[in-house]
């Protein structure tokens, strides 16, 4: 099969396969296969593009265990984002003007 080696994909097109990944639950590389798209092109679009507020909402879970787990991380993430933010508050509260 040939790949489209070179080709260019607008922004768009890029967001939109990320979310039926995400959508569907199917693998990167089915997806790569449905789409004509290189696998690895696909993974780095994923890793570029899967933090998006309006990609990670769309992410359907396939248990409740996995929603939890996912759930328990981004309160992680909020806590370890909540200290710095006070370290930083402390560090320029104390330095002179």
């Amino acid at each position: 099969m040939a790949r489209n080696n070179g080709k260019r994909y607008d922004e768009a097109f890029k967001i939109e396969t990320v979310k039926y990944i995400r959508e569907n639950q199917k693998s990167v590389a089915q997806v790569a296969r449905e789409v004509d798209v290189n696998e690895n092109t696909l993974h780095g679009w994923v890793k570029k593009y899967g933090q998006q507020p309006e990609i990670k909402a769309v992410q359907s879970f396939s248990s409740e265990e996995a929603e939890f787990r996912a759930l328990q991380k981004e309160i992680r993430d909020l806590k370890e984002e909540n200290e710095i933010l006070k370290k930083a508050m402390h560090y320029f509260a104390k330095s002179p003007r």
